[in-house]
């Protein structure tokens, strides 16, 4: 299960597994987000190739635009997972994990 919600000071909070099954959601919601996006991660267990993609597209759409995605809060696991994945490089992460 996943939850995605934006906090009253912009930050988006997601919490749970974004994984195939919780795709389709991120994606509607994280297509009606524009600019820098604060994107707090810390509540986030698990993510799925299908949540990479997820956060991938939503990244180039941002950009196009001089927005983007920044995380924050990464455990250590997801901070590898995007390291191995090379996205540490197209990401700005923020904060210890």
């Amino acid at each position: 299960m996943l939850s995605i919600d934006r906090r009253a000071d912009g930050v988006v909070v997601v919490a749970g597994r974004l994984d195939a099954s919780q795709a389709l959601a991120t994606q509607q919601f994280l297509d009606r987000v524009e600019g820098l996006v604060t994107l707090d991660c810390a509540g986030l267990e698990y993510i799925s190739s299908a949540g990479l993609g997820v956060l991938l597209k939503a990244q180039k759409r941002l950009m196009i635009s001089a927005g983007g995605l920044q995380l924050v809060g990464l455990n250590k696991h997801l901070r590898d997972v995007f390291q191995y994945s090379g996205f540490d490089r197209i990401f700005e992460i923020v904060g210890a994990g």
